[in-house]
């Protein structure tokens, strides 16, 4: 935006390399620093001795939901606003109230303008902007008479600002003109009747060419001025034809649009794409959906720290029928993707609404004038064959200006020619009621705001035109998204179960992303987390949001049921079972044994691992709501060992056995597994129930009763417990070993 309005305010045949640097040593978030940029540029111009038509002025002007003009807004306010409008002029005289010439204009619809205008906010349409291209000339003539405040006090302290010397460059001579004007004039304009552009520039090379070879012994050693001079030679009848006749290059009048055609659904494997075509402008739009995890990261001076919606914009040589090197983007590709993007983002659903990263590329397959319009007619096409519900259908037109003899033509729809020949280009985009952006550069030391008005009016006429072909290929976005994109849901959950659905380490989500095939993103704002759940497969998007709900409110389980659940922990004391979505319990090391023969286990690992499913009975859930489990049946084999069943292992500690001596080491061991269970959450042991399942100490009984007999009371009490259900501890003082 600086060199923009810059530019022109140099002098006719200035050819020296002018370096304007801009540096923004601080940035305090508030205030945008653009617009101070270019009036600090002009400033220093002032101050240079270069040879500058200055000074410049800029303001940037808000339209507040109220429907006034805001000056200098900070980003707050424009984030609150409907529309902004940077524009840049200059004065037409030394006067302090004179009027302003408008040199440059950017503007766009804000990212909330559309929620605006739904709760009532006066819309921006084509009159209102004219009010504000008025208005901001107040501001702007304040900034100049700053400008020119600034340039006497450095003149009352330093002196006169001298004027730097430079040599005018000029193309050619007044001699070469007559000539070529009178050799070349009837060649030019004939060549210039030829509609098609291919034919019409063969015929102005072989024109070029004819007067080329007339004048080569005339001005020999000068074939550069003589080609030159056929280019302004051209430039002229293009324009008086167009101010004169009313017609331009292509047969057209000034108000006449090309031939216009919209397709969509051109490549079956796009979320969406679209073709538009105006005349010889071809553009291909093609939408891609992402996850909002997609969306881009910037890092600026400015307080935007991302954007999910992007748009990009290639031109590759073959467009206008040329060979060159493809690399990076530039300097164009650069600023009309973003002229592109601006114009949609309006209309752009807000994340809450439509939860994806949204990415559009234009492709211009050929060109002949404003491929940057036809990328936002086409934009809306591939956006809306996707499935994206836009507010509203945007088109976009270029429109140019000739300036002479006082008189302004506007042309409509202009081609590459008319670009090149003409004072103006200026691009308008927006609804069938209101603009979305707007881009104005000229040629010329400005122009009044009345022609840019009228220039606004006859855009308009073209857009509406636009607008009906659009419709003819999608009116409406389609209600579902591509079979090819993925589906994606959205769901806000409390702030603090966002942990339960992470998982320690990220376990609980990796295993649902694993399980399902879905992507799930966790984020939050400080006051509520956004659960995001997107997949290819519609059913896998619906199995991970029913499973992050039961995670949030997880279902009871019962005692004495059965689960068939997984191992998704293994701590020194046991194992920590799944038996629900959001339920876990604990299988005690002590209700192990079944799995190693009835045998003493030291390490959990031993018998199992983790995501090892396993088949457990709910024994007791504490007030706290803690689970104690127990293995639901014995593995093959178990039963060999063991006499009879207990409720699973239910109270059974691995300390025992040798411990289990003396009345002192029984209350040693009460005391230890009391604490153990109060760590782990686990109830109080049950007594053991006849479910064929064998603790420890019965294995161990009936091991020793098979190899050494009856021992006596203990054995017979140990068998009366296995058959009564009664406590497992032998009596205090009383070994079970003789």
């Amino acid at each position: 935006m600086i060199d923009r309005p810059l530019r022109p305010s140099f002098p006719s045949g200035f050819r020296n390399e002018v370096h304007v640097v801009g540096t923004i040593i601080g940035a305090d978030q508030v205030n945008p620093h653009d617009v101070l940029a270019i009036n600090a540029s002009s400033a220093a111009l002032m101050l240079s001795g270069i040879p500058f038509d200055g000074p410049i002025g800029a303001v940037r002007v808000a339209y507040s939901v109220d429907g006034t003009w805001i000056p200098h807004p900070t980003f707050g306010e424009g984030e609150a606003a409907t529309f902004e409008l940077v524009v840049a002029g200059r004065a037409l005289d030394e006067t302090a109230d004179t009027d302003i010439a408008i040199m440059m204009v950017e503007a766009g619809g804000t990212e909330r303008s559309w929620e605006y205008y739904e709760a009532g906010a006066p819309k921006v349409t084509e009159e209102v902007l004219a009010e504000g291209l008025e208005a901001a000339k107040t501001w702007i003539r304040e900034s100049i008479l700053l400008q020119r405040q600034l340039v006497a006090e450095v003149v009352a302290a330093h002196g006169p600002i001298e004027t730097m010397e430079f040599t005018t460059q000029i193309d050619y001579t007044e001699d070469i003109w007559a000539r070529v004007q009178a050799v070349g004039t009837d060649l030019i304009a004939k060549a210039n009747l030829v509609t098609a552009k291919a034919e019409r520039n063969a015929a102005l090379d072989g024109a070029g060419k004819e007067i080329q070879s007339a004048l080569a012994d005339e001005f020999e050693g000068r074939a550069g001025e003589v080609k030159a001079a056929i280019r302004s030679l051209t430039k002229k009848l293009v324009r008086k034809r167009i101010v004169e006749d009313g017609l331009r290059v292509d047969g057209r009048g000034t108000a006449d649009i090309r031939p216009l055609s919209a397709e969509i659904d051109l490549l079956p494997t796009a979320h969406g794409s679209a073709l538009f075509q105006r005349g010889e402008t071809q553009v291909l739009n093609v939408t891609t959906l992402g996850m909002p995890r997609m969306a881009q990261m910037l890092d600026t001076i400015t307080p935007v720290d991302s954007k999910r919606y992007m748009h990009h914009y290639n031109f590759p040589p073959f467009s206008t029928g040329e060979t060159g090197f493809m690399r990076g983007p530039k300097r164009r590709e650069i600023g009309h993707g973003l002229l592109a993007e601006r114009a949609l983002l309006p209309v752009v659903p807000s994340a809450e609404e439509f939860p994806y990263t949204l990415r559009v590329v234009s492709d211009v397959l050929a060109s002949n004038g404003s491929t940057s319009m036809a990328s936002v007619c086409g934009s809306t096409l591939s956006l809306m064959a996707a499935g994206v519900p836009l507010k509203a259908a945007v088109a976009g037109i270029a429109m140019g200006l000739v300036y002479d003899e006082g008189t302004y033509v506007t042309l409509t729809d202009i081609l590459g020619s008319e670009d090149a020949f003409g004072d103006m280009d200026f691009k308008v985009a927006g609804t069938a009621d209101a603009v979305t952006a707007l881009q104005l550069d000229t040629k010329i030391a400005g122009l009044p705001a009345d022609v840019l008005a009228r220039a606004l009016l006859q855009a308009k006429e073209a857009r509406l035109t636009i607008l009906d072909v659009m419709a003819g290929a999608i009116a409406e976005p389609r209600d579902h998204v591509a079979n090819s994109a993925p589906k994606i849901v959205s769901m806000e959950i409390p702030i603090d179960k966002i942990g339960e659905v992470i998982g320690p380490k990220g376990k609980v989500i990796n295993t649902l992303q694993q399980e399902t095939g879905a992507d799930i993103a966790v984020d939050d704002d400080g006051m509520v987390g956004t659960v995001t759940i997107g997949a290819k497969d519609g059913n896998a998007v619906e199995e991970a949001r029913r499973r992050i709900s039961l995670i949030l409110d997880p279902p009871t389980a019962d005692v004495g049921a059965v689960y068939a659940g997984k191992v998704v922990n293994i701590t020194k004391f046991g194992a920590f079972v799944n038996v629900l979505p959001g339920r876990d319990g604990l299988l005690h090391i002590s209700k192990l044994s079944p799995l190693a023969g009835g045998k003493r286990i030291n390490n959990v690992e031993d018998v199992l691992t983790l995501g090892q499913p396993i088949e457990v009975r709910v024994d007791d859930i504490d007030p706290q709501g803690k689970v104690s489990l127990s293995l639901a049946s014995a593995p093959e084999g178990a039963a060999d060992v063991a006499s009879s069943g207990d409720s699973g292992g239910g109270g059974g500690d691995r300390d025992r056995g040798d411990r289990g001596r003396d009345r002192d080491r029984d209350r040693d061991r009460d005391r230890d597994r009391g604490e153990r269970n109060r760590d782990s959450g686990s109830s109080p042991v049950a007594a053991p129930a006849a479910n064929g399942v064998p603790s420890f100490e019965d294995a161990f009984e009936a091991e020793l009763v098979s190899e050494l007999g009856d021992l006596g009371p203990g054995a017979v009490e140990a068998e009366g417990r296995s058959s009564s259900g009664g406590d497992r501890r032998p009596p205090r003082g009383r070994s079970r070993r003789r």
